[in-house]
């Protein structure tokens, strides 16, 4: 077996299921691990209770913390959906990312972008995708089986993904019809809820494929990406109040909250508890100490329907939320477990972003071959030692609408660039002093603002598929 090489651990705990000791060399051999990397949909970073969470009930995510190392300054690689998960995949931020928005659905992965899939694949591991996928339709090269993954299970459309009993999804290339009851008026238009009989809650469906998948690969290294669907608000029913659909809201059922409070919890709860049984799973598989487990969320909390996000504080201490630049649409929870390896209990500051992934997994795994990469490996980090830090991060948003929004992390400091109708707004803030950014610093810091300005230039690549010029 190919084996990793990382330096000890002070004061780590060395058992059977410990990382081998090179006593040549003293220094710790990772076998490869396999690695498990799970991410909601629109869960805020305050929703859970390892980060302040005090309504919603969620045990085994705050035990993979209290067994792992969580995260404070982690983001996405974007405020909304497809460019998220496409800068978590290929490793770079929205300003040389290939899909940069949610629309128009035209722009998909091509044959000469390379995925963690793909990276995996090349160094043998068995590769895995269960849930939301949003890069790549029918017809294009940007399916996820084109894209390293070895089997796939979920929605191609993301649009799709909003709808929990749907009538159909894919394995692979095969399409999997759901439902046999679907109702037909008079004219022969579909009427009634998408789901027919509602039988089959997607959420569910995911986590048992996931399930299966790593019962099917416990003898080989695998990765597997899953990406939930829940807690993001459903387009359907439209005529009900709830727009969070969930089976049932036990177990907050007799608390007296709004109705649709009590479903965002309940989807949270449900998918806390399918954590809890992935993780049993691998100890039960004997794959507990060789599995570097990762929660996280692609964005912010939606705020199109507000009461769950005003409620539950969804945000915590953050402004804005999902298709916001600031910190409440892009600052996420980010965990990470891995036992015997990555410390337990631990809170780690370190400012960290989905297009570090690629080259945190090539150095977990050894790989050989060189990769492109806006990202930085955070091994070290999640090993107790001090990683490489990033010079700044970038984000934008609103390629294919009239309002286009940047932000650049430098430091300690945030600057906002907005531009409108052939006018931009420029707002700089403090993250250290002011992490709600409420104080707006712009003409206080004239030099940094520059500095900033020149470095939003730097990170922005034009793209012909969003032929959007900027300018600072």
């Amino acid at each position: 077996m190919k084996l990793g090489k990382g330096k000890a651990l002070i004061g780590m705990v060395l058992g059977a299921a410990s990382p081998l000791i090179s006593s040549a060399s003293e220094e710790i051999l990772y076998p490869r691990p396999n690695i498990i990397f799970i991410m909601a949909d629109d869960l805020g970073y305050g929703d859970l209770g390892c980060y302040g969470q005090e309504k919603i009930k969620t045990p085994n995510i705050d035990q993979l913390a209290a067994e792992g190392m969580k995260f404070t300054q982690a983001y996405s690689g974007s405020t909304v959906s497809a460019p998220a998960r496409s800068s978590l995949l290929t490793g770079f931020h929205n300003g040389n990312n290939r899909i940069r928005d949610n629309l128009p659905h035209g722009i998909h992965l091509q044959p000469d972008d390379f995925t963690i899939a793909e990276m995996f694949k090349k160094a043998g591991y068995k590769t895995g995708g269960v849930g939301k996928w949003g890069l790549g339709v029918p017809g294009t090269w940007g399916l996820p089986n084109m894209q390293g993954f070895d089997y796939f299970y979920g929605h191609y459309n993301q649009d799709q993904a909003h709808f929990y009993y749907p009538d159909y999804l894919w394995e692979n290339d095969r399409l999997v019809l759901l439902q046999e009851l679907v109702i037909i008026d008079e004219v022969g238009k579909i009427v009634g809820n998408r789901g027919g009989e509602n039988r089959f809650y997607t959420h569910d469906l995911f986590t048992e494929k996931a399930m299966d998948f790593v019962d099917r690969n416990k003898d080989n290294p695998f990765f597997l990406y899953l990406p939930y669907t829940i807690p993001h608000f459903s387009d359907y029913p439209k005529d009900t109040p709830e727009h969070f659909i969930v089976p049932s809201d036990e177990p907050y059922t007799d608390k007296d909250w709004p109705q649709i409070a009590k479903n965002y919890a309940a989807m949270i709860t449900r998918m806390d508890t399918d954590v809890g049984r992935i993780m049993a799973q691998l100890k039960d598989l004997g794959l507990e100490s060789n599995t570097l487990v990762i929660f996280t969320s692609d964005n912010g909390p939606y705020q199109g329907v507000p009461t769950p996000n005003e409620f539950f504080n969804s945000n915590g201490p953050f402004r804005g939320g999902k298709r916001d630049n600031y910190e409440g649409g892009i600052r996420i929870p980010f965990i990470a477990r891995w036992k015997n390896v990555i410390p337990e209990d631990t809170v780690n500051d370190k400012v960290i972003a989905f297009w570090d992934m690629m080259p945190t997994f090539a150095d977990i795994i050894d790989y050989p071959g060189k990769i492109k990469t806006d990202g930085v490996s955070i091994w070290p980090d999640l090993k107790g030692e001090q990683g490489e830090e990033h010079e700044y991060l970038y984000w934008d948003y609103g390629h294919v609408r009239e309002t286009f929004m940047q932000a650049l992390r430098y430091g300690k400091y945030k600057l906002h660039s907005t531009a409108r109708d052939g006018g931009v707004r420029y707002e700089l803030y403090n993250l250290e002093d002011d992490p709600g950014e409420k104080i707006n610093l712009i003409n206080e810091l004239p030099k940094i603002t520059e500095k900033m300005k020149q470095l939003m230039n730097q990170a922005y690549t034009y793209s012909e598929d969003y032929p959007r010029e900027i300018a600072h």
